[in-house]
């Protein structure tokens, strides 16, 4: 079941919440919707769209946390090493930053659109950053 709409331009992707991994991750991020933004080809971390959100401060830290998001996946990292960022993988991804290897929290995995997913990265590399928005099904 999706409880989250992500829209990129003329794509569309269905998603569900991982409460009961990251249930505070899940819970802040709800407290942003609807939410607009852009998706950003990542530098360091292979396939993936990110979010760099500076120095924010979150409310939680660690849970259900990775390294290696499978495309579909979205991660939020809470800072710490590096800056706080939410990243969306599309292929391959290793989540790096200059720094090196970092972990995020799973919180969120596309369950429809996924074909489409390597059609934002490619926009996002070749084309630049993509509008997005991501809003509440409930």
């Amino acid at each position: 079941m999706a409880d989250i709409r992500i829209t990129a331009g003329d794509l569309v992707f269905l998603a569900r919440l991982e409460h009961e991994r990251a249930p505070e991750t899940c819970r802040y991020f709800l407290s942003l919707l609807p939410y607009k933004t852009q998706f950003v080809h990542v530098r360091w971390s292979g396939e993936g769209c990110w979010v760099p959100l500076g120095e924010a401060s979150v409310p939680f830290t660690f849970e259900n946390a990775t390294s290696y998001p499978a495309p579909g996946q979205m991660i939020f990292y809470p800072g710490g090493y590096s800056e706080t960022e939410i990243l969306l993988a599309y292929g391959a991804v290793c989540f790096a930053s200059k720094l090196g290897q970092l972990a995020g929290n799973h919180f969120l995995s596309i369950v429809e659109g996924l074909d489409q997913l390597p059609t934002l990265g490619k926009r996002a590399l070749w084309q630049g950053a993509q509008d997005v928005l991501i809003e509440s099904l409930a």
